[in-house]
């Protein structure tokens, strides 16, 4: 089974790294090598087309001995076990330059096992330009057999000399086709599910999972859309703006409890005590780091939270619209779609860029640190006078 095997809809992505490590492997053999390999990526592309997924299986194909692969460093690289890979992941809102460093001091070290030390930096964008610029040294001189890889959403998210020194590949978004086949054969839903989960996720992978094999889920997101079609008056506004709030947290809490329960059983675990068993003094300051840590994770997923329930709204609005214009394209809300039908006959396309206007605007606003529940209160105020515009 190749490494490249999961991944779906980059087909154009897969053959530049797949001929890429193939070359670097030819070349540390001895043999004659071209222009495929470099010794930093960046790869692009919107979230969900598998950035992160790509990023991980070119790490295994260069830490293996094939360029398709092989189980044992597969399954190394999913454990993030393998002692030639390094991976820098955040669940702050930002990287910090202490988090950059010592991946930096990291990718000193020699290859232990494998030809490449492999860096990967998932969410690249998440630097400042401080932090951007401390990481700039490493890829201007690095290691001879050290190879970075960036993941972020854009080239313009990054430094313009950050940009200049790595190799760029862009992802495009997956066709729901290509998405639903992948869920319905890796999570074994009836391919009704996987197609409606392809749907409502935009082609966002790791969401359509989520919501393919989620009850909860895919009962907080009909419930969202539904709220905000049910707005008739500005009260209904904020006590619906509320109710989002109440959603996102829900999700938020339902991602990470379960991964914060299993970070704190293992750390005990690492720390030989039992469970249930009482903490030493000396111990504790390493569990409460963990525990903020877990804060502010907590904190980024309700920030996402809230950023998919503005996607789900886009999507709603945007169906609305392609309602009222007649338009020959599939719905993402087919859950919904009789509510959609009958609100694109009671409205204007007018009124419903004007809503789509004050989702956007909603969004740049947390962005820039508004409160989430102004905002969300404001933009539900937008529905409530279409009749205005």
């Amino acid at each position: 089974m190749s490494v490249w095997d999961d991944l779906t809809g980059q087909s154009e992505a897969i053959a530049v790294f797949r001929a890429a490590a193939d070359s670097a492997i030819r070349a540390s053999g001895g043999d004659a090598s071209d222009n495929s390999m470099t010794h930093s990526w960046l790869i692009t592309g919107p979230p969900g087309s598998g950035r992160s997924n790509l990023a991980f299986a070119f790490a295994t194909a260069l830490l293996s001995s094939s360029p398709d692969g092989d189980e044992t460093t597969r399954r190394q690289v999913e454990a993030r076990t393998h002692p030639d890979l390094a991976v820098l992941t955040t669940e702050r809102v930002i990287i910090t330059i202490d988090e950059v460093r010592t991946l930096l001091a990291s990718s000193q070290f020699s290859p232990s096992v494998s030809r490449f030390r492999v860096m990967v930096i998932e969410d690249a964008d998440r630097m400042t330009e401080r932090t951007s610029n401390l990481l700039l040294k490493a890829l201007e001189e690095p290691p001879p057999r050290t190879v970075w890889i960036l993941c972020a959403p854009s080239e313009a998210d990054l430094i313009p000399t950050i940009r200049s020194r790595v190799r760029s590949v862009r992802l495009r978004v997956p066709s729901v086709q290509d998405v639903a086949r992948l869920i319905e054969q890796r999570d074994r839903v009836s391919p009704e599910l996987a197609l409606q989960a392809a749907q409502e996720s935009q082609s966002h992978i790791g969401m359509a999972h989520r919501l393919a094999t989620n009850d909860d889920a895919r009962r907080r997101r009909e419930l969202t859309l539904r709220t905000v079609l049910g707005i008739r008056s500005v009260g209904q506004a904020v006590l619906s703006a509320a109710t989002l709030l109440e959603v996102a947290g829900e999700d938020a809490k339902a991602i990470t409890e379960e991964k914060d329960s299993e970070e704190r059983a293992s750390a005990l675990r690492s720390l030989g005590i039992e469970p249930g068993g009482t903490i030493p003094p000396a111990l504790r300051s390493q569990l409460k780091t963990l525990e903020e840590d877990q804060k502010r994770r907590a904190t980024r997923s309700l920030r996402d939270g809230i950023d998919r329930i503005m996607v789900d709204l886009q999507s709603l609005y945007r169906d609305i619209l392609l309602a009222q214009l007649g338009a020959q394209i599939d719905p993402v809300n087919v859950s919904v779609l009789s509510e959609v039908k009958a609100a694109a006959a009671t409205s204007r396309p007018e009124q419903t860029l004007a809503v789509l206007d004050a989702i956007a605007t909603a969004r740049r606003r947390i962005e820039s640190n508004v409160s989430p529940a102004l905002a969300l209160e404001a933009m539900l105020v937008a529905v409530t006078r279409k009749d205005s515009v």
